[in-house]
């Protein structure tokens, strides 16, 4: 499946820089006879779920309402002048300095702020999709929110479009071979290894999800056998009781915590779940209860850097050694961050502007 797509990318990707090549040819001969070409030949023409968009390419000053494209642009080396304010997981937690602009929540933009910065691109997806039309009255805008009927690969899809944004077309292809290798390890052993449930807590309340939950690719792409198949397909999960655990008996139990997600303080999820009833399911009894980084999951909700620290986390829990090439993912320094925070203005700065 992966093989196919990357033919099929590789080919497309030929014919553009073709198409490109020739453009640029054109316009060397015509500059050299007068015709001048403006800087035309530097952008690209992005189709997205909101229609097209053209993006200059190499864009300078990035703003992204969706995490999943701030992790897989941190993952190659990408500097991110603006981000939601948000509760950041580890490998993004440079993002939480307050040295980055925050250009509002994950659903509402700080218009003033974005249109202070003058960004050259703005990207979007799922729960800030709906403001797209105000945000591309600014500056260019995408919108970048994945299927998760098809999670995988429309998450390659997004990245391969960031890649030819920013020039990085071979950088995804590497971090993806390492994500399909990490992916066909996992499935060799969640193959034999019996049921599993996916469960969310939050408030001291559980939720279950399946197969065509926001969670599902759990199942459908790692090779987690669901213990139920039907449960109901709900934005938080269908809520569940002690005895739905208890009765399911899952080999594996899978566990988000969303108050950790959202930086909530609760009740941890293992100490909701320790109780009699969860006890006695074989999962428990047997040591197979998965703590998955709830942030990644059900925050960033995809990514590259956030999808191969799900799968490492997971391969861990499994007693599997992956054999990733570190090197293909290029972490964002604190050096990088630091000089993408002094081209940001401030909120003084912000604040004259607008006066």
């Amino acid at each position: 499946m992966f093989t196919n797509r990357v033919m099929n990318r590789q080919s497309s990707r030929f014919f553009a820089r073709s198409a490109y090549t020739t453009l640029l040819v054109l316009a060397l001969v015509f500059g050299a006879t007068g015709i001048l070409f403006a800087q035309d030949v530097e952008e690209v023409t992005i189709t997205h779920n909101q229609g097209e968009t053209v993006v200059p390419i190499n864009p300078e000053t990035v703003i992204t309402f969706d995490l999943a494209s701030l992790s897989t642009l941190n993952a190659l080396g990408i500097e991110v002048a603006g981000v939601p304010d948000a509760n950041y997981p580890e490998s993004l937690s440079l993002y939480a300095s307050e040295d980055i602009a925050k250009v509002g929540s994950l659903f509402e933009p700080d218009y003033e702020l974005v249109n202070a910065m003058e960004p050259d691109l703005i990207i979007v997806a799922a729960r800030s999709a709906a403001v797209y039309p105000q945000l591309s009255e600014i500056a260019p805008t995408i919108d970048l929110t994945a299927d998760n009927t098809d999670y995988l690969n429309s998450q390659l899809h997004n990245a391969e479009i960031l890649g030819q944004i920013f020039d990085k077309e071979e950088e995804v292809q590497a971090v993806w071979e390492d994500i399909a290798a990490s992916v066909e390890a996992v499935n060799e052993v969640t193959a034999e290894a019996g049921t599993s449930l996916i469960v969310m807590t939050s408030g001291g309340e559980v939720t279950a999800y399946g197969p065509d939950s926001r969670f599902g690719w759990l199942h459908e792409e790692l090779g987690f056998v669901p213990v139920i198949e039907d449960i109901e397909e709900a934005t938080h999960g269908e809520a569940i009781s002690f005895e739905f655990i208890l009765e399911a008996n899952p080999d594996w139990l899978i566990v988000i915590d969303r108050d950790v997600a959202i930086g909530q303080e609760s009740e941890a999820a293992e100490q909701i779940l320790d109780n009699e009833l969860v006890a006695q399911t074989t999962a428990w009894q047997n040591d197979q209860v998965i703590y998955l980084d709830p942030t990644n999951l059900y925050l960033v909700m995809g990514g590259l850097g956030a999808i191969q620290e799900t799968i490492d986390d997971i391969a861990v829990d499994l007693g599997i050694e992956l054999d990733s090439d570190e090197e293909a993912v290029e972490e964002v320094t604190e050096e990088t961050a630091e000089e993408a925070a002094e081209e940001t203005p401030t909120e003084e700065a912000t604040e004259e502007s607008s006066e």
